[in-house]
């Protein structure tokens, strides 16, 4: 079986474009093909990535109190190295915006690392069990488009969400399928069978960056 590895990419926007591109193949396909005048190799390449951005050169686009410095149009360059096909096999985007001390110093209970485990190795030893009879696939991620439809089933109310979503956000058939699974993943973390509207409507949130016009 290939290695499941992490590959995380800070300051995204500052790898030259040609090397962005060349992991569109193994996002979709876990596989890299290495092609040169007199042979071509094939190498396993499954990993997940995680990747972090700042939303303009200077950081401060976006921020609650303090005033962007960066000159007309800089931003969208900056942003816009990172092209959309790219961004279309990244499954979960997040914008992370400031956070002042009172809110980090606020005495909120919240979920420990060891519940989240917890609820993870729940929902890992689900999707386990939901793949058992299918050869090199063992996760939600690893299903091909014949496989969503079979497993990631949602009803009426659903379908209008999902369909409503594509339009407005001009969203690809690939961002259909992992809004999917996606979904069917937050439904398992949730212990849920079914994909509820909640599950769903969360994954569509998951594609904000989608927007074409996201930087602007």
């Amino acid at each position: 079986m290939a290695h499941h590895g992490v590959l995380f990419l800070d300051e995204l926007p500052e790898f030259k474009r040609t090397v962005l591109e060349v992991m569109r193949q193994p996002l979709e396909e876990r596989r890299i093909t290495i092609s040169r005048a007199k042979f071509s190799i094939e190498y396993p390449a499954s990993f997940m990535l995680i990747a972090a951005m700042n939303p303009c050169p200077c950081g401060y686009f976006n921020h609650p109190e303090k005033q962007c410095v960066c000159g007309p149009g800089v931003v969208q360059r900056y942003i816009s190295k990172v092209s959309g096909p790219l961004l279309d096999r990244i499954d979960i985007h997040v914008e992370v915006t400031p956070v002042d001390f009172d809110q980090l110093a606020e005495a909120r209970k919240s979920e420990n690392s060891n519940e989240i485990r917890t609820r993870v190795i729940r929902a890992r030893s689900r999707q386990i069990e939901r793949f058992i009879t299918t050869e090199g696939l063992h996760n939600n991620a690893m299903m091909s488009t014949t496989m969503v439809r079979e497993i990631c089933t949602i009803d009426s109310v659903g379908q209008t969400l999902l369909k409503t979503a594509m339009n407005r956000l001009q969203l690809s058939a690939r961002a259909y399928d992992r809004i999917l699974k996606v979904a069917r993943t937050i439904a398992d973390l949730s212990d849920s069978e079914e994909i509820k509207t909640e599950h769903l409507a969360e994954a569509i949130h998951y594609r904000s960056l989608d927007r074409e016009t996201w930087g602007g």
